[in-house]
């Protein structure tokens, strides 16, 4: 267990050197629904937590792969939140917050209400939405970069309001992955 802690912590020190120079634009969600007002792009939102190693592996292995990082810039606003922040958020004309954080406590520290809003239940969620900022879809669960490419092209290349099940299928099932 240790060895994994020891992991997990190298792969966040490396996201900390490598990640933020290979360049996601990472923005919060008040900065990215004004960005929509300018360019209408699909939100991805990144939910996470500071204790989960899933999600530290994927902000080392897949957010710093280049082709993910070039697509999501191109294509999404990227942006990243702590499931556990205690800061408040405005969305979608409300102010959700954590009210049950504790600054003294280590480790899980109560779920910030824009999570549950958001219909995540685990770490760490990709939650999409379309270029008004509805959702669209949370996928929880770790993602390598070309299990993150399927995603990522079907929510900007098939995706419409109302799509059938079928669509998808189609699309997964024809779908070869590019990204290593």
């Amino acid at each position: 267990m240790r060895n994994f802690f020891l992991t997990c912590m190298a792969l966040a020190m490396a996201h900390l050197t490598f990640g933020q120079a290979a360049g996601i634009q990472w923005m919060s969600i008040e900065e990215a629904v004004e960005a929509q007002k300018k360019e209408p792009k699909k939100i991805m939102m990144d939910v996470y937590t500071k204790w989960c190693g899933p999600c530290k592996m994927m902000m080392a292995n897949t957010f710093t792969n280049a082709d993910v990082i070039e697509y999501l810039n191109a294509n999404y606003y990227a942006v990243k939140f702590d499931a556990e922040s205690p800061d408040p958020v405005s969305f979608k004309d409300n102010v959700y917050s954590n009210p049950t954080y504790d600054p003294n406590r280590r480790g899980r520290n109560g779920v910030h209400e824009l999570s549950r809003a958001l219909g995540v239940s685990a770490y760490p969620t990709l939650v999409y939405m379309d270029e008004e900022a509805n959702i669209i879809a949370p996928i929880s669960g770790y993602k390598q970069p070309g299990q993150l490419e399927l995603y990522l092209k079907f929510f900007r290349d098939a995706y419409q309001p109302n799509v059938d099940q079928g669509v998808w299928e189609e699309f997964r099932d024809s779908f070869t992955a590019t990204w290593r």
